[in-house]
């Protein structure tokens, strides 16, 4: 592995742990420092929608706003390169939980879930952006 390879699988580890952030913080417009605008990003696997960018960012703000209690973890990252692309696979769990204040007022439940997030990123001249997401999601429990 020459210094530009190992570069590019810290900075790709790097996106992966911004989106983690931005989700579990509602910090939208860091998925903007993740995707590239024209982005294609998938979770219909576990029941969500299949879109731009943009129309993630909408969905999200709206659907986890019900669960604003969320962590994402993102396991050992698999990633294969080709020129200025890269397949990138890895393991997910995550956890979604009411606040303190929403079980306070009788609000109850749990999800957890977990499966793989498969990216294809591109190297581009702000660095490296998925340009694609597929979710798989494996499992899923309520509580």
């Amino acid at each position: 592995m020459d210094t530009q390879e190992i570069a590019d699988r810290l900075e790709i580890t790097a996106l992966l742990a911004r989106y983690t952030h931005a989700i579990d913080s509602s910090r939208w417009d860091l998925l903007d420092e993740v995707f590239s605008p024209d982005a294609v990003i998938d979770y219909t696997s576990s029941g969500g929608i299949r879109g731009t960018r943009d129309d993630v960012k909408e969905w999200l703000a709206e659907v986890l706003a019900h669960w604003p209690a969320r962590l994402h973890l993102v396991g050992a990252a698999h990633i294969d390169f080709l020129d200025d692309e890269a397949r990138v696979s890895a393991p997910f769990t995550d956890t979604l939980a009411p606040t303190r204040e929403m079980v306070a007022a009788g609000t109850e439940g749990f999800l957890h879930g977990g499966g793989w997030y498969h990216h294809r990123v591109r190297r581009t001249p702000d660095g490296w952006r998925s340009i694609e997401l597929v979710e798989e999601q494996s499992w899923r429990t309520a509580r």
